[in-house]
């Protein structure tokens, strides 16, 4: 074999490489810069070990051909670039994964979980058995290569061998110093990336712990953080959407309480108090007062299927009707007849409805009459005799059938002090925490108990009576209660 000057051996073995150097610029752009950010740290992996792998490769066929080399100096040339490049690569992916992770954190390019799943500990596993698997490699091969050396000088020349032991001790600290500074190195990177990962999700969820729900983790690894970060992301998207939900339902909240009743109509003779409550921030309950002519006074208890939103829409759609029919009231017959023909016409397919009482008090006259659509009947209660009345009669729940006939019932007199209550079967079907109800029993009982008060203290009785009833039991169905004072 030709022996070579050292300047020509260093072209042919640099050659090769700064060519690689040359292209790197432009291949990192072409194949990494355009890839996902999610997927650049991969990619600039697979560039930084492919080229010392080809750079290595073309070295040891130009040798081998040009200058015939041994076939075992080319492999072993191959082997060193495949373990600097595993190292360089690994080092600079984690360095391109870190630079998208900081740009990611201002940005945030992406926020969906990933589609595939790289484990955390799988990667690092992989990659610690790999370094392990090469630092074995090749201070194997040196220790192999200086042992056949040695071996080889014989015993003829004892203080040489002893010098030149001490090279081979030197030259396998240096390799074993270069290989664990290379490894503490990828340690490092690895570090700094967890960091920076775990510190902007940490940062993120003390926002969203202190209310601001501004800003989205950014997915920028394929790994148990971007699984972490995606489900993190969906979970402020949907606190954004419920709050907005929950504005919204307050403004509906806000919205339903003005269509009721500020206070109660003031008329010589009556003391008259009404309330609400609602299971939800809506619902589908409503009473109202009406001025009719002849001094007399239309009240209106009502109660839309089911609750929440959707019975508070449909609430709101039958007050508009009631009210457009009350500015031409001719009797509250005809009045409900009016309403239900509207409002079946809107509500008939979707299967809600909507019951009815509809009480005129003529109090020069002492006279009431009503009208049932489908509601409990009111209660009036005559305390001189302790007498409970059912003012009953027939009737069907409004938005069922257009064409309907409402039949007005009437009573004449009562006695000075009697209570009229109009109630929800929210009231009486209220449930505690053992499933049982409060039923009508209990009902007249407040009424009874409370009867020497004013309308307003009735009212409060039974609604502290319910509440204590129900304990820490939910509140299923919207309440309504309007009490008259026939003084």
């Amino acid at each position: 074999m030709e022996t070579l000057p050292p300047v020509k051996l260093g072209v042919t073995i640099l050659l090769p490489f700064a060519f690689m150097l040359a292209l790197h610029r432009r291949a990192e752009a072409f194949y990494v810069l355009k890839a996902r950010p999610i997927e650049q740290s991969k990619h600039q992996f697979i560039l930084e070990i492919s080229l010392p792998i080809v750079a290595g490769i073309i070295t040891a066929i130009a040798n081998l051909i040009i200058r015939g080399f041994p076939m075992g100096s080319g492999l072993t040339l191959i082997l060193g670039c495949l373990v600097m490049g595993f190292f360089l690569a690994l080092d600079m992916s984690l360095a391109r994964e870190r630079t998208v992770i900081e740009d990611a954190i201002s940005k945030t390019p992406l926020v969906n979980p990933p589609k595939h799943l790289y484990s955390l500990t799988r990667k690092f596993t992989l990659v610690a058995f790999t370094a392990t698997l090469f630092v074995s490699i090749v201070i194997g091969l040196v220790i192999s290569r200086d042992f056949f050396w040695l071996a080889k000088l014989g015993t003829s020349t004892p203080g040489y061998i002893a010098a030149s032991g001490k090279s081979v001790i030197y030259e396998i600290y240096f390799i074993m110093a270069v290989l664990l500074a290379m490894v503490i190195n990828i340690i490092l990177s690895y570090s700094k990336n967890l960091k920076l990962l775990f510190n902007n999700e940490t940062d993120i969820l003390e926002r969203v712990s202190s209310g601001d729900l501004s800003r989205l983790v950014p997915v920028v690894t394929n790994d148990e953080f971007g699984v972490i970060a995606g489900h993190t992301n969906t979970m402020i998207d949907g606190l954004r959407h419920r709050i907005q939900l929950m504005t919204s339902l307050e403004l509906a909240e806000e919205v339903q309480q003005n269509l009721l009743p500020k206070h109660p109509p003031e008329i010589p003779g009556l003391d008259i108090s009404g309330i609400s409550k609602y299971c939800d921030q809506t619902g589908g309950d409503y009473y109202d007062y009406f001025y009719l002519p002849h001094k007399r006074l239309g009240i209106l208890v009502a109660d839309a299927s089911d609750h929440g939103v959707g019975a508070a829409l449909h609430m709101t759609t039958a007050r508009a009707f009631i009210r457009f029919g009350a500015d031409a009231y001719k009797g509250a017959p005809q009045l409900l007849n009016t309403v239900n023909r509207f409002l079946t016409r809107d509500s008939m397919e979707t299967g809600r409805f909507m019951t009815a009482f509809f009480l005129e008090i003529d109090y020069p006259a002492k006279t009431l009459k009503w009208v049932r659509a489908g509601h409990d009947p009111a209660v009036l209660y005559d305390p001189s005799r302790d007498t409970f009345e059912h003012l009953t009669g027939e009737g069907t729940a409004l938005g069922v059938v257009e064409d309907l006939d409402f039949h007005e019932n009437s009573r004449q007199g009562w006695r000075p002090g009697s209570i009229l209550v109009i109630g929800t079967d929210g009231i009486w079907e209220a449930q505690n925490t053992e499933n049982e109800m409060f039923g009508q029993k209990r009902y007249h009982e407040i009424i009874r108990k409370h009867a020497a008060g004013s309308a307003a203290d009735i009212q409060n009785g039974v609604i502290d009576a319910v509440e204590s009833f129900q304990g820490d039991a939910d509140q299923e169905d919207d309440i309504t209660l309007v009490v008259i004072k026939l003084l």
